[in-house]
């Protein structure tokens, strides 16, 4: 009988040897080659898959968006408003060491994308329906009277969104000033700028 060859689930491995590749050693070192070897495969075996390496790359960030959106839906389940709006920031910064290999996969992607249309059309979809969430929750803290009055939404969501981004570069490229300690403080520091009531814990939202 001929081998079943479950097709997603080797697509699956692919990216997945693609990422731990990119988060130690750079996009640069993440050849087709090393990726094959990563995942157990001969070098021929990613063509039937991935035709190349620019389709490879874009899944691993579709993976590593997936994987952070599957973190904040657990995270977020049974909460509204600010809470829900801080789940979603805590699974989306470098908090950890599987985060903080997230960002070293992300920022190559978005050098790339910065000159490759379609991948900064991947990348801008993405954060589209970052911001149409974070939108949704904060006008739910307004209609529950938690947002302060003076805070306008879009521009919100802008700022906390450049802060989050900017927060996956700052650990990748310094961990000292780019610590959790440290990102945990000026998290803090942006949601009590949002609160009516500054200072206020809000239930249930942490890790």
């Amino acid at each position: 009988m001929p081998k079943v060859v479950d097709h997603e689930t080797r697509r699956r491995e692919l990216v997945q040897a693609t990422w731990r590749i990119i988060a130690r050693n750079g996009l640069s070192g993440a050849t087709m080659r090393q990726i094959a070897a990563e995942a157990g495969y001969a070098n021929g075996a990613l063509k039937p898959y991935f035709a190349t390496k620019a389709d490879l790359i874009a899944a691993t960030y579709t993976y590593v968006f997936d994987r952070t959106n599957e973190r904040v839906a657990r995270a977020a389940a049974g909460r509204t408003g600010l809470a829900a709006l801080e789940a979603f920031c805590r699974q989306v910064l470098p908090l950890d060491a599987v985060r903080l290999d997230e960002a070293r996969v992300v920022i190559p992607f978005w050098q790339e994308a910065a000159h490759d249309a379609g991948r900064a059309e991947l990348n801008n979809r993405s954060m589209a329906q970052w911001r149409e969430s974070m939108a949704g929750w904060l006008v739910q803290a307004r209609d529950a009277g938690d947002l302060a009055p003076r805070v306008d939404v879009p521009t919100a969501v802008e700022a906390l969104l450049t802060f989050l981004l900017g927060a996956q570069i700052t650990a990748a490229l310094d961990p000292d000033v780019g610590s959790p300690h440290r990102l945990e403080q000026q998290l803090r520091a942006q949601l009590d700028a949002l609160r009516a009531h500054p200072g206020g814990a809000v239930p249930g939202a942490g890790t």
